[in-house]
């Protein structure tokens, strides 16, 4: 009987130590993530599984433009360590449920630079941006600019006429920047 408690303890230990470092993983290095709806659209597709470097939270640094990343679209409130622990696609699991502040959007601004909509276009600093991802034409009713504040960023759909984005939230503080698409 001894032997099979020790049995029953060392499966016991070594399940913890493998959820423990899947929850330290997915906090600070990795983390897989699906694409929910169509704003990314034709990159992206809605239900596709995706990876996401969380480098760029850990250590606090500002993607590049161009870059995908998963936001915290709840920009009106700070973030904390427990809103990444409740994130985290284990505990996710576990508690039923996934959390629909999470958006997937592309880097347009950065902070100083002035961007405008005009044309069916974005220009980023009097230049029109090339964006070969895009499938069709931008629509907006009217023109609009705006200049990216310090500690933000500007993100965007791909799929720009179907698109919750910075244009409809605001600015995205970089500590709701949650990740990086690898």
């Amino acid at each position: 009987m001894p032997s099979f408690i020790k049995e029953v303890g060392a499966w016991i230990s070594s399940i913890a130590v493998a959820i423990v470092l899947t929850l330290l993983i997915g906090l600070f290095v990795f983390q897989p993530t699906q694409v929910l709806g169509h704003s990314m659209d034709p990159t992206l597709q809605n239900e596709q599984r995706i990876y996401v470097s969380k480098l760029s939270h850990t250590f606090h640094y500002e993607p590049n433009y161009g870059d995908i990343v998963i936001i915290d679209s709840r920009v009106d409130r700070p973030r904390d360590f427990m809103d990444d622990l409740m994130e985290h696609p284990l505990l996710e699991f576990l508690r039923g449920v996934h959390d629909e502040n999470m958006y997937v959007k592309r880097v347009i601004g950065k902070p100083g630079d002035v961007l405008e909509l005009k044309n069916h276009k974005v220009y980023r600093n009097g230049e029109a941006l090339d964006e070969p991802y895009l499938n069709e034409l931008m629509q907006f009713p009217v023109e609009r600019k705006w200049t990216v504040p310090e500690g933000h960023l500007f993100v965007m759909g791909d799929n720009r006429n179907h698109s919750k984005d910075s244009r409809d939230i605001g600015f995205v503080p970089f500590d709701h920047v949650l990740g990086i698409k690898m």
